[in-house]
């Protein structure tokens, strides 16, 4: 069983507890990397990405969370992120057998503490049109959180 400290403030009721201590393991890996990171990212596809963390050059991941084996089976939608990022990776518990996840796609194991990447992902660099809709969605996105923290009546379009 998964110990879960997460801050109650990041529960949004659409995630359970154990993928809610994943994302914040991996957040916390990804920021040690250099990278800043953004949760539930809304794409230009219409889907929202779990964690999309950007380096300083501009490279781009997205990591999708699965807690369970059914999180993993229901998931028909994770190769639409692909055209989103350079590179992409599953995360799970570190309880999750990795076995089931596909071969070529990177996977981390976390828990609320920390990760590590057992299998990096395949590079696949997007278009620059993809990117730049990417970078500016994330910097909107994260920019608005970030006013929303020390303004929180004011009126946010992301």
């Amino acid at each position: 069983m998964i110990e879960v400290l997460v801050d109650p403030r990041l529960a949004d009721g659409r995630q359970a507890a154990t993928a809610l201590a994943v994302t914040r393991g991996v957040g916390r890996l990804l920021s040690s990397l250099g990278f800043a990171v953004v949760r539930e990212l809304p794409l230009l596809s219409g889907r929202r990405a779990d964690l999309v963390a950007l380096t300083a050059s501009g490279e781009v991941w997205i990591v999708e969370v699965k807690s369970s084996v059914d999180d993993f089976r229901a998931d028909h939608k994770w190769p639409e992120y692909r055209a989103h990022c350079d590179r992409f990776f599953f995360a799970k518990p570190i309880t999750l057998d990795a076995g089931i996840f596909p071969e070529g796609i990177g996977l981390i194991a976390a828990d609320a503490h920390g990760a590590a990447i057992l299998r990096e992902a395949s590079e696949h660099r997007m278009a620059a049109a993809t990117r730049k809709a990417v970078t500016l969605r994330f910097a909107l996105a994260a920019a608005g959180r970030l006013h929303a923290l020390w303004d929180p009546g004011a009126r946010l379009g992301a």
